[in-house]
């Protein structure tokens, strides 16, 4: 089964210098239909005017990963990191038990374009960490955050694999699941072009919820595809 959500459904902001779109219920966007899939809780599309962002403010007890498609982020949080984060790279920070940070765009001049993603861990009250990284595209379907860390991967709290999807316009990748794996929730995220998932299409900024599915096929309809693809625990 594959639940498509369009772009343009999702919830809007537009505070001036941020425009977000909120693929679940977020700050003053409530959708009881739109809470989450497994611990997956936020997917903020966020576009930030030059110079602008988000003054200090706190997290606690949540996996928040940021990944830039333009533009670069300037980070600075409360135990002293104080990094800039460019566009195609990955940000893992758990907040545990705590943490105060800041982001704004870096440059005064050009917009900053990123995904905010918001993951439950499975244990509260971990000591906060912060993790970033870049990643070579060495397979369609590249894993860059995993609960143990495994090949260079950025160490998730909790049951849930994080991959980008990247195709060239006509290529095509399977995902085969064995019975057990498609019990688990799917998340796509498209980036830009057009993707193909079995007889659904996406265009840019839409959204699909795959479940029960044994084999799962990514195909690039058009354009160079780039997407976020999250595998999700059943039971989280």
């Amino acid at each position: 089964m594959i639940t498509l959500r369009k772009a343009q459904d999702r919830g809007q902001a537009d505070l001036g210098w941020l425009k977000s779109q909120h693929t679940f219920s977020f700050s003053s966007y409530y959708d009881p239909e739109h809470m989450g899939i497994s611990s997956l809780r936020v997917i903020n599309d966020d576009r930030v005017a030059p110079g602008a962002g988000f003054d200090t403010h706190g997290h606690k007890d949540m996996e928040i990963i940021s990944y830039v498609i333009s533009g670069t982020i300037a980070h600075k949080d409360s135990f002293g990191n104080i990094k800039t984060l460019p566009a195609g790279e990955f940000q893992l920070m758990s907040a545990g038990k705590g943490i105060y940070h800041s982001e704004f765009n870096a440059s005064n001049t050009e917009p900053l374009h990123f995904l905010q993603i918001w993951i439950r861990p499975d244990t509260l009250g971990i000591d906060a960490g912060y993790q970033q990284k870049a990643f070579e595209q060495s397979s369609p379907l590249t894993a860059v955050v995993t609960p143990n860390g495994e090949n260079g991967t950025l160490k998730v709290q909790q049951d849930a694999t994080l991959y980008r999807l990247m195709l060239s316009e006509g290529e095509k990748v399977t995902m085969a699941r064995t019975a057990e794996q498609a019990s688990r929730h799917l998340y796509v995220q498209l980036i830009e072009g057009t993707l193909d998932i079995n007889d659904t299409t996406l265009t840019a900024g839409d959204g699909a919820h795959l479940t029960q599915l044994a084999s799962v096929d990514f195909t690039a309809a058009s354009g160079q595809v780039t997407a976020l693809v999250f595998d999700l625990s059943a039971n989280a």
